[in-house]
């Protein structure tokens, strides 16, 4: 009888983490330039929405993206140190080892925290409250969910560029002579999505007034 070893599993439960991983970065990146054509014009943005309600893509991708994010979060949780002991060990270790990536990982940990509590509250807020418009997104921000977003958006941006560039070193897309590279690349990227994230939620913010 053929078993599957220790060894195998773990590699494919990796494989699933990163594929899951990469369709949640794919998800954010669409959903921030999306989210930012309010910029542009929030004509355009409630045009988005409502041609995404009448398809109900919305109705069917926001269950099926929550439910991709407790399942990523589930396969990298037997990574995580959530006992006070194993955190103390892993600080140590990465203070020792003085690695960027070790200390990109430990982001990674505390970010993935933040996203799997912060998405549920988003969809559910956003869905519980149809249509889909600019108005209806001032009206939350002026309600006091600027907090959360001052919180959330910089979380979800960190976590999905940290997340790509470990995907592409695990699996030797980004070699070792490469990775100061791809650092600057992917960094400058986060910074691009993080304005836009910003200038965003400033114009949505605005609408209110």
């Amino acid at each position: 009888m053929i078993t599957s070893s220790p060894r195998d599993l773990r590699s494919r439960l990796d494989f699933w983490q990163a594929l899951s991983g990469a369709i949640l970065a794919l998800f954010v990146c669409v959903h921030l330039v999306l989210e930012g054509s309010v910029v542009i014009s929030p004509e355009i943005t409630n045009t988005i929405g409502w041609l995404m309600e009448e398809t109900y893509v919305a109705q069917i991708a926001a269950p099926i993206i929550i439910l991709l994010i407790v399942f990523h979060f589930w396969i990298a949780a037997r990574k995580m140190p959530f006992r006070a002991g194993e955190l103390e060990i892993f600080w140590d270790h990465s203070r020792a080892l003085k690695d960027l990536d070790t200390w990109l990982w430990l982001v990674q940990v505390f970010t993935a925290v933040v996203i799997l509590v912060g998405a549920f509250f988003h969809v559910f807020t956003v869905m519980a409250d149809l249509p889909i418009t600019v108005v209806e997104s001032s009206k939350r921000l002026h309600m006091g969910w600027w907090l959360f977003y001052v919180l959330f958006l910089p979380c979800t941006i960190l976590h999905t560029g940290i997340g790509i560039y470990r995907i592409g070193v695990k699996f030797g897309i980004i070699d070792k002579a490469r990775r100061i590279f791809w650092r600057k690349v992917i960094w400058a990227a986060m910074a691009c999505y993080l304005a836009l994230g910003i200038c965003a939620l400033t114009r949505v913010w605005l609408i209110g007034y």
